[in-house]
């Protein structure tokens, strides 16, 4: 990209490039101008004190790209600091390079697998991919909005948050349609990462060019033209309901990993208390499978009943609009919001025997800790001020279900280091204690599924050599050979 005549200048004429050639705008200049950058010791970038990654081991070790995103995206561009570090231009390679490749090489995977050339083809009548599309056409629009108004910091926080709704929701909740072959789900994949590819050209030309041949086998994406978010479908409610589940899959699981319940595990109920309930019950299904819970209960969010639910209203008062009318009371107030000495009618609140008119205050819902350390429980706040209830209760059942599920994730473990096809049907011989066995009895038609197994045999004993953990560090050996 740049002839370089000395490391720090290197940085800086980088940015002076990107910031002129590219956006030839006053505004744009003026705020990188008075932006700061700092080294990786949180100093003023200094050539004495070298206190910057190498240019040239950044390009030889992660690409012009990583380098070109890191700038981009960088807060510098709005009048911020940056800061140059490996681990800085290394995130933006785990943020959006490797999900961007990472998708590409998922698809070819099973595609090929599959044998089937897919087509540009945006009406599949499934769920999740409509809901991509939906996303897309939000983010072809949003971006061309960024780019238009020289907002490259803007842009490429879009192309990040759909790098993961890509990556982890759409194709990880999609894995056994594609497992399946299904025409939709490949046409539409293939579909949204061309559009992808052409949006994100300006800001990862390099590795948007490889995926968009590889793809199409056209000669460049740099010569095509900007994706028309008009022949993308709309679907507003759809992406409204499907971010909730989002949302209602992020906070639950994140109850999970805070209480030690691994994501195998399977947990008896989940209830989803939340405005617009009914807005959810297509999608409980989703629910259920990613969060791994036998059954979801939706029901509709109100201030008056949440105590049932061992969840608590909180008042937080706005002293910088309540002050001025109220003057030294507002102390007072403060301290009767944080004691509970306040009633609720309507819009208006009184607090310690002063009246709130709307605007001075805030309620929302809290997790009422005395109660819930006592519940089966779990408690999660919802962003949009809901919350959800995980019961935590797990059973002998539940829990050999679970070492069944850990133990179709060793096995397909065995056979990725044993470097065996995605449609290889095997024979697995697994050495393990008596609770890991019985629960591979019980289940065994949902392992030999999983893991494409047709023999499996089970050995009672001492699992030698390094072998690996399923459910409460019970040891497990694996042998797996291709039939």
């Amino acid at each position: 990209i740049v002839e370089y005549s000395g490391q720090t200048r290197g940085w800086f004429y980088t940015l002076h490039v990107l910031s002129t050639a590219l956006f030839d705008r006053p505004a744009f200049k003026t705020a990188v101008s008075h932006g700061i950058v700092l080294g990786s010791d949180g100093q003023k970038m200094s050539k004495s004190l070298r206190n910057y990654p190498d240019v040239n081991e950044v390009f030889d070790r992660d690409g012009s790209d990583a380098m070109r995103w890191f700038l981009l995206s960088s807060p510098i561009l709005r009048g911020g600091t940056m800061s140059v570090t490996e681990q800085g231009i290394r995130e933006g390679v785990r943020q959006v390079l490797l999900p961007m490749w990472n998708t590409y090489y998922f698809f070819t995977l099973y595609a090929n697998a599959s044998k089937y050339t897919a087509k540009f083809d945006l009406e599949s009548p499934d769920v999740l991919d409509r809901y991509l599309v939906a996303k897309t056409r939000d983010l072809v629009l949003g971006v061309e909005v960024d780019l238009n108004a020289f907002d490259t910091f803007g842009a490429a926080a879009r192309l990040r948050d759909f790098a993961d709704i890509l990556t982890n929701w759409y194709v990880r909740r999609s894995r056994a349609r594609f497992w399946d072959g299904n025409h939709h789900a490949f046409d539409t994949l293939y579909s949204v990462l061309e559009v992808f590819t052409r949006v994100a050209a300006p800001l990862l030309p390099l590795i948007s060019e490889e995926v968009f041949q590889g793809l199409t086998g056209l000669r460049s994406v740099h010569l095509t033209d900007w994706p028309d978010h008009e022949a993308l479908h709309q679907a507003d409610r759809l992406v409204e309901a499907m971010d909730q589940v989002r949302a209602v899959s992020s906070v639950a699981n994140g109850l999970r990993k805070v209480n030690g319940l691994r994501v195998r595990l399977p947990l008896q109920n989940l209830t989803v208390v939340t405005k617009n309930a009914d807005a959810l019950h297509e999608f409980v299904d989703i629910i259920a499978e990613e969060l791994n819970v036998k059954s979801v209960n939706l029901v509709e969010l109100s201030l008056d009943s949440t105590t049932e639910f061992g969840v608590i209203k909180r008042l937080t008062v706005n002293s910088r609009v309540l002050g001025p009318r109220v003057g030294n009371q507002v102390q007072q107030v403060i301290a009767a919001s944080k004691s509970g000495d306040w009633t609720q009618s309507g819009k208006t609140v009184a607090c310690g025997g002063v009246e709130l008119i709307e605007g001075e205050y805030e309620i929302d819902l809290v997790a009422d800790l005395t109660d819930s350390t006592q519940s089966k429980n779990l408690i999660g706040i919802l962003p949009s001020g809901g919350f959800v209830l995980l019961d935590q209760t797990v059973t002998p059942e539940l829990e050999a279900e679970g070492i069944a599920r850990d133990v179709i994730r060793a096995v397909q473990q065995a056979r990725k280091d044993a470097d065996f096809d995605v449609s290889d049907r095997i024979k697995s011989v697994i050495t393990s204690v008596p609770e890991v066995l019985e629960a591979i009895e019980t289940h065994l038609e949902l392992v030999k599924a999983e893991t494409l197994t047709l023999e499996l045999e089970t050995v009672l004993g001492d699992v030698e050599g390094e072998g690996t953990t399923v459910g409460e560090d019970l040891p497990i050996g694996i042998v797996v050979t291709k039939l």
